[in-house]
Formats: C-alpha cells, sequence, structure tokens
C-alpha cells in the first residue's frame, strides 16, 4: 500500500473509488458528489498493487472531505492513511486549522484523530453529519 498527494489529473482513479462507495454503495448522486470543486482541491489517493482503493480531499480553505475506501479494503487503517496525509498536507502549507463534515456514524474515527466537534449537526444528502475541527497551531 501507497498513499499519494495528486491533483485532479488523476481523477479517473479518484472517480473510480468515490463512485463506487458514494454512488453505489451510499446511493448519493453522482452530480452531487462531483460538485465542481475538484479540480482546485488537493486529492490523497491509496494504491494497493497500483489499483486506487481508497481517496479523500482537502479544499483550498482547509475543508477535508470526500473520504472514501473500498469495501473490500475496510478495516486496514486507510481511512486514517488518508486522513493524517491530508492534515500533513494541511501542515506544509501552514493552514491554521482543518475541518469536516462527518457523517454521524464516523464520529468516533474522527474523535480519534483529535477532531472536536463543533456547532449543530444537520443533514446533507439525505445523511445527518457534524462539523468537527483539528486546530494545526
Amino acid at each position: 500500500m501507497r498513499v499519494e498527494i495528486v491533483d485532479w489529473q488523476s481523477k479517473d482513479e479518484i472517480f473510480l473509488v468515490r463512485n463506487t462507495v458514494f454512488t453505489a454503495e451510499q446511493g448519493i448522486d453522482t452530480n452531487l458528489d462531483f460538485d465542481g470543486q475538484d479540480e482546485q482541491s488537493v486529492h490523497a489517493l491509496v494504491y494497493d498493487n497500483d489499483e486506487p482503493v481508497a481517496t479523500g480531499r482537502m479544499l483550498g480553505d482547509g475543508h477535508i472531505g470526500r473520504i472514501a475506501v473500498l469495501i473490500s479494503q475496510r478495516g486496514k487503517g486507510l481511512g486514517t492513511t488518508i486522513m493524517k496525509a491530508l492534515v500533513n498536507e494541511a501542515r506544509r502549507r501552514n493552514f491554521a486549522r482543518v475541518y469536516l463534515g462527518a457523517q454521524v456514524h464516523a464520529l468516533d474515527f474522527y474523535e480519534k484523530l483529535g477532531f472536536e466537534s463543533i456547532g449543530e449537526r444537520y443533514d446533507e444528502v439525505g445523511i445527518e453529519h457534524q462539523t468537527m475541527q483539528l486546530s494545526l497551531n
């Protein structure tokens, strides 16, 4: 397994993972997932034998999202690998903080990485979410 920080030129690999997880598995409309912000984002991709198996992105303001791990690869720590790669990239870019909208079922995962909940829960694409942040100072 290897993780790489990539840009939108890796869109085919990013699309494969996100479409499998968000559209096929969770029933999220592809047009909602691919919201026009990917070209300006930095992405992390995890490869297993040169096959993309996990991804995530970070917008220019430190917003992390679109964390997706293929079902066959879950339980191997790849979500943590993606998050650490994106947080390290944010530190490299001297961001003061990173933040995200966590699906409520994943709150414990993000809390273990040091994220704290802020604000009220909200609905996004029919799924309950919670804003969380991590200070990088």
